[in-house]
Parts: C-alpha cells; structure tokens; sequence
C-alpha cells in the first residue's frame, strides 16, 4: 500500500468518483467529479476504470508529500502546480519520488484539477460510491463526507504502471472555448416570455461569485416567467432554474433532488464539464438544443473517447 500525506488543504479539496446513482428516490444526490472527463482521462493516464475515485482540487492550495516513490497522474485545470518547486503542466502521469512535494498554488486555465492515483484512491463505497457530498455527510475516505484535511493521509493499492503517459493535444478540452453552452430545452420553455427567450439565448451571462457544487447563478436580463406555479419535481443535473428575481442558477452534482422552480431546460453533460472549469465573472452564453441532437453530440463525444 502507498501513501500521500496531505500538508494543505481546502473545504474545496474533495475525493470524487463518477457519482452515486439510483438513490435520488431516497432524497440522495449524485455527487460526483464536476468536470467529469477530465476525471476520466485522469484516471485513463494510469490504465484505471475510468469512474474510480481521484481527487477533485478546486482553485489550488492542495499539497502533498509522498510517503513512498509512486506514479501519479493530472489531468483538468492548470492550477500551477509544482513538483518541489519545478512546474508541472496537467495531461500526463509523472513520478513522486519519497519525500517530494506536490503543490497546487493558484488558477491559471481552469478551476479544478484532477489527481489520479494506481488503481484509484482507497475510500468505502456508501450507496454504491466514494463521492464526497459533504452537505449529506456521505463519502470521502472514512465515508462520511468530510472534505480533506491537513495531516490526513491518502492511500492507494495498486502497482504503478511503468510506462508515463501524456494525452495527446488534440483530445485535450478547449478551457478558453467562447462556444456557447448547450442547453436541451425543458417542459416549462413555453411559459417563459418572448423577450425572456430571446434574452436567454441571446445574451452573455456573467458567472455570479455565489457558485458552489449545488449550483451556479448567471447574471444578466432578468427571464419573465408567465406560467402556473409549480408543484415540485425532481430536477436532473444541468438543469437552468429561474427563481422569481430572474437570474438563471444551473445545478451541479450536489443539487437537491426536488425543486419547484420553473427551467429552461438542463446543460449537457459536456456544457456541464466545460462550465465547472469556468471561474467567477467569465462570461458565458447558451445555445437550445433538442434532446435527439444533444444525445447524438454526447454519443459521437464518448466514441471519440473510447477511441483513445
């Protein structure tokens, strides 16, 4: 078994896998990595199952000292990370040596950064899943949501594989990408205004600073909408709500389960992706999508990635 000791840390350091599923009857979010294929190609860079748990780093101020040499792998945001003072770009396994430090320092492309050990770091499964939800109080590596802390030790325990590996440039995810964000149109579209509709496709949204993992607001035209009140149902990831002051929030992976606010629609779980690397005060911009063009986009994107 090895061994990474924490020496700094944040309550937005999390362990995270792909999410806890089947459990939303029971009031119970899905959790999980935020920019998911980041997540994946992660874990791809060590020969691992693609969903195993990582660590999820989020703005930086994470460090860690290997307890014994290991192979370790980055993928996602370039937080300026640094191996015993000497950068160290994302994309690619690397090797921490006994004693050696890793440091994530601050954002320079990106919000959260990904790190993957052999095998996936070892964590009890609760409800099917080693994804921190720290509102539940559920997983994390002693199960009961905790984020992770200084001192705390990380093990893992499986062999390194001995070959480093690097993704190559043209898989890697365009963070600057000004596309706009995919949103498949929702039950309640019809109700909303027409200058709402115009002005929410239309228009550039600012990332309001009050974000977190249930959620992020945008800022902009205030959307109108015109329908009955509604009782509440469940709410799928990505989904656009429009509380009563206008202002769009898009739910993240630790959203509550049930809500009666009426939607747009839900971002794809690309746009998802794209938009959890976004940090406050970017810009941003949506683009409706019917359900069938958004699933063919999705289905063509896992094809690439299979293709690896």
């Amino acid at each position: 078994m090895s061994q990474l000791t924490i020496e700094a840390s944040t309550p937005l350091c999390l362990l995270q896998d792909a999410g806890r599923f089947g459990v939303r009857h029971l009031g119970i979010t899905q959790g999980g990595a935020l920019d998911w294929p980041s997540m994946a190609w992660a874990n791809w860079l060590l020969g691992n199952a693609l969903n195993v748990p990582v660590i999820e780093i989020t703005l930086g101020g994470f460090t860690v000292v290997a307890e014994q040499d290991c192979m370790l792998a980055l993928a996602g945001a370039d937080l300026g990370a640094q191996l015993d003072g000497q950068a160290l770009a994302p994309w690619r396994s690397f090797k921490l040596n006994k004693g050696q430090r890793l440091h994530f320092t601050q954002p320079l492309l990106g919000a959260r950064a990904y790190l993957a050990a052999p095998g996936g770091f070892d964590a009890p499964k609760v409800l099917g899943s080693s994804a921190t939800v720290v509102r539940e109080e559920l997983g994390g590596p002693d199960g009961l949501g905790r984020a992770l802390t200084k001192g705390a030790s990380l093990s893992y325990s499986m062999e390194a594989p001995l070959l480093m590996r690097e993704i190559p440039r043209d898989r890697l995810p365009d963070f600057k990408s000004d596309a706009p964000l995919a949103v498949v149109l929702g039950a309640q579209i019809g109700h909303f205004s027409g200058q709402s509709l115009f002005d929410a496709f239309n228009s550039v949204w600012t990332l309001d600073s009050r974000a977190d993992r249930m959620g992020i607001r945008l800022l902009g035209a205030a959307l109108e909408y015109q329908g009955r009140p509604m009782i509440s149902e469940g709410i799928p990831l990505g989904a656009v709500q429009v509380p009563p002051d206008g202002q769009p929030i898009v739910l993240l992976n630790d959203r509550q389960t049930i809500g009666g606010y009426p939607r747009l629609g839900a971002l794809t779980p690309l746009a998802l992706a794209r938009l959890a690397q976004c940090l406050p005060g970017a810009k941003v911009q949506l683009r409706p999508v019917v359900q069938d063009t958004a699933h063919r986009e999705h289905v063509e994107y896992l094809r690439r990635f299979s293709n690896r």
